[in-house]
């Protein structure tokens, strides 16, 4: 498995976070609704995108 390890911004991030949270979505479901809504398009918010997907295959690879 690869792993990947992203530098991110920590005020976007955070920002990221606090609007999922407004919007009750995950914090992936927030960056694609952003990246589908015709928004700028953000290589940072394709890597988070990928990483949260890829945690989230771990975790559920790791609970069977």
């Amino acid at each position: 498995m690869t792993r990947v390890i992203l530098e991110i911004d920590t005020q976007l991030y955070r920002m990221l976070k606090a609007s999922a949270e407004n919007n009750q979505v995950s914090l992936e479901e927030e960056c694609c609704r952003r990246l589908a809504g015709g928004e700028r398009r953000s290589r940072y918010l394709q890597a988070l995108v990928a990483e949260l997907r890829a945690e989230d295959e771990q975790r559920r690879a790791n609970s069977r």
